[in-house]
């Protein structure tokens, strides 16, 4: 089997980040019509942001992660968990495991910082790929940004 045609790292670099964000733009934003004026957080300079990139550099998905503090308000106020979220794979690249390889990415770097789970909100469509990933929902749906989600969490 051969190696997948891209490699996903830790977004460390200010270039690295705007990847990031074009992704984001990119599939939240202009596809799925959330306003871009809550796309972006306080919460993006803190956090673990993942970055999985084409052999030629081209940017195909993100993710990120909170902890700390900045999880809480998403996690229960568990510190051992993190939140993993803003998950975005461009269009061109789905099917490709690009996804599957940041969820694992996003959950390497919160093993690298000690934390025993990670929950995220999935849009209710997405609910399926989480769980063949060891996610498990609860609680109710509710939405965000106009799109229904649920919790789920996985431990590590």
């Amino acid at each position: 089997m051969s190696a997948p045609p891209y490699v996903v790292r830790i977004a460390e670099d200010p270039a690295d980040r705007e990847a990031c964000f074009a992704v984001r733009k990119e599939v939240f934003v202009a596809e799925q019509g959330v306003p871009e004026d809550i796309e972006y957080d306080a919460y993006d300079a803190g956090a673990v942001h993942v970055l999985a990139v084409r052999e030629d550099g081209l940017p195909l998905g993100t993710g990120r992660l909170l902890h700390g503090a900045a999880a809480a308000a998403r996690t229960g106020g568990d510190a051992s968990v993190g939140s993993l979220g803003r998950l975005a794979v461009t269009k061109a690249a789905r099917g490709l495991g690009v996804g599957a390889a940041l969820v694992r990415a996003v959950e390497d770097a919160a093993r690298a910082r000690g934390l025993t789970a990670v929950d995220l909100h999935a849009q209710t469509h997405a609910l399926g790929f989480y769980e063949r990933l060891g996610y498990e929902a609860y609680g109710p749906e509710f939405p965000d940004a106009g799109i229904p989600h649920r919790a789920m969490r996985r431990a590590l």
